[in-house]
């Protein structure tokens, strides 16, 4: 797990529990999406995940009837993001980096 609900919540600066089940969705697709994009495995120790993660559930979180599309805001962070995660790490099976 890259980023707790908790967390997320905390980032989304949301307080209540009733989207709980959606947000969970998004860590879920965001911690797929990176593994997908950079073929590395990610744990909470890499902050730079866990803030690609972050950014990319807050824009979907924000941007729902969007969701498939990154904003035009944030695309340029997520861009830079995923591409020094792509080629800073090498690929580990099953590990994580």
């Amino acid at each position: 797990m890259i980023v707790s609900l908790d967390e997320t919540k905390e980032w989304l600066r949301i307080e209540h529990n009733d989207e709980d089940g959606t947000i969970q969705k998004l860590i879920n697709a965001a911690e797929k999406y990176l593994k997908n994009a950079t073929g590395n495995t990610f744990d909470s120790s890499n902050e730079l995940a866990q803030l690609f993660c972050l950014v990319l559930i807050a824009d979907w979180y924000e941007n729902r009837e969007m969701i498939g599309k990154v904003n035009d805001k944030i695309r340029p962070t997520v861009d830079s993001i995923l591409a020094q995660l792509s080629y800073c790490y090498e690929p580990q099976e099953g590990g994580t980096s």
